[in-house]
């Protein structure tokens, strides 16, 4: 048997494919409208709605969005200053720095 064959006749699980190939899955379905716009989330929920798969994978929580991780960032970076000025231990300042550092590279991902 050919790897082709071998390759086609296993069918991967729809959470390790990619955006493409969802979106390639979805037209064959026929069902869903708007696949090109579509993230991957987004595919994922219409392609398990479509085939009634009920996800009882992992409970994420609510995804936060990058408004929400800027006014955090924007509050911490106030501490900041107000120990700067106030004369506090370096110990403090560095924490709030490597929270504020953190909360740039998860808006980094979130975007």
């Amino acid at each position: 048997m050919a790897k082709k064959e071998r390759k086609d006749k296993k069918e991967k699980p729809l959470e390790k494919m990619t955006a493409t190939e969802l979106r390639k899955y979805a037209l064959e379905l026929g069902e869903i409208h708007g696949v090109h716009g579509m993230n991957k989330e987004e595919l994922l929920a219409a392609i398990k709605k479509v085939k009634g798969i009920v996800d009882e994978g992992k409970k994420k929580e609510k995804p936060v969005t990058v408004r929400e991780l800027k006014k955090k960032i924007k509050e911490l970076k106030a501490l900041k200053a107000q120990a700067l000025a106030a004369g506090e231990p370096n110990q403090k300042i560095n924490i709030l720095r490597r929270r504020i550092n953190r909360l740039k590279k998860r808006t980094r991902k979130a975007a």
